[in-house]
């Protein structure tokens, strides 16, 4: 079956959709990008992901071609046209289409925007959630400016081959002797009764489903500390797991070949993604 997509205002067969060579997403990684997850056929959080496209696009001092309203209609006209049930949107933004410089092109070059869909079946009920994921540690070599979500992804696709190459499904990448995040995923450790990530700053993306799973944390009693961690703190710890916006809370039960407590998903972490899955569900539009 062709995906409908949207380029550039317009509605097409995924076989016509095309973007200049010119672009500078193409040419410089000078573009912006969001993700967000569908289920029974209704957005997860676009509110949230709405608005970090907007500070990403701020940091960069990019123009936002289209009103967050306007947005909204796109995500929904994709749902729609593609008959999207369970799945992710992929939004990017870039500055433009224009010569070749490193400096950017005037203020009247048009922004090039592109959304298209992509079928997950069982994203909810990823068996994963079950089994656990696996990740090892990498260092941390990406540029300063992590909270910016650019679509400049070599080096978390290279850890993600790396993991791949060690039998794992992830990477941890680390800077400084701490956990900064996953190559696609926030990072968590649970002791106790204390659930355990780092706070925000430029070195890590600032998650939407990050803050939700913390906000639900809190409403539940349960207690959260924002710092740094160790992998050491993280092997020694009674549960791992990641956060993002097509896997929602995930268990880590292996970091570098070391099972994590007992070597299975623990029950913080199931009860965060069945509190989590729940709320959104209610609250998806």
């Amino acid at each position: 079956m062709t995906r409908t997509v949207y380029v550039n205002g317009e509605y097409l067969p995924e076989h016509d959709a095309t973007v200049s060579i010119f672009d500078r997403g193409f040419l410089f990684a000078d573009g912006v990008y969001e993700v967000t997850s569908v289920l029974d056929g209704k957005l997860i959080d676009f509110a949230g992901h709405a608005k970090r496209l907007q500070r990403s696009l701020d940091e960069l001092e990019m123009r936002n071609p289209v009103t967050e309203d306007e947005l909204l209609e796109i995500h929904r006209e994709l749902v729609r046209a593609n008959d999207l049930t369970e799945g992710l949107i992929y939004l990017q933004v870039t500055r433009g289409a224009a010569d070749r410089d490193f400096a950017y092109p005037s203020e009247e070059t048009d922004p090039t925007i592109v959304l298209f869909t992509q079928a997950k079946a069982g994203l909810a009920e990823n068996p994963m959630a079950k089994t656990g994921m696996k990740v090892i540690s990498i260092p941390d070599e990406r540029w300063g400016r992590r909270d910016i979500k650019t679509v400049q992804l070599l080096y978390p696709s290279m850890g993600k081959m790396a993991a791949k190459a060690a039998g794992a499904h992830d990477a941890w990448m680390v800077e400084d002797g701490v956990v900064t995040e996953g190559t696609s995923n926030n990072a968590y450790i649970v002791k106790g009764n204390t659930i355990i990530t780092r706070h925000l700053g430029h070195e890590i993306l600032h998650g939407i489903t990050r803050a939700a799973v913390l906000r639900m944390a809190q409403e539940a009693q349960m207690k959260v500390e924002e710092r740094p961690f160790t992998m050491e703190e993280a092997k020694a710890a009674d549960e791992a797991f990641i956060t993002s916006a097509s896997t929602f809370v995930m268990p880590v039960v292996e970091i570098d070949g070391e099972a994590v407590g007992n070597g299975a998903p623990g029950n913080v972490t199931a009860r965060l993604r069945e509190i989590y899955l729940d709320e959104m569900r209610k609250a998806a539009i």
